[in-house]
């Protein structure tokens, strides 16, 4: 961890329990938020004229012709 982590790993860990709590609170928030964010970028992406637009519609088309086995099976071989 970089000392600016690492200080506030301290900070935290010095918390009250009900400063913890809310904090705990804060962060879940926080990263629902770029849970979102990111979900939001890959749909973005994925969408007509996105920048994952091409690979997914060449993806399609080997499904389609057959030129791709399930995951699971490829893993099941191994």
């Amino acid at each position: 961890m970089t000392g600016t982590v690492e200080k506030l790993a301290r900070e935290v860990e010095s918390l009250p329990a009900d400063q913890l709590d809310e904090f705990l609170g804060w962060l879940a928030e926080f990263e629902s938020r770029r849970l979102d964010e990111w979900d939001a970028a890959i749909a973005r992406d994925s969408g007509t004229g996105g920048r994952l637009r091409d690979a997914l519609e060449r993806a399609e088309q080997d499904i389609a012709a057959g030129r791709t086995e399930p995951l699971d099976e490829l893993l099941n071989d191994g």
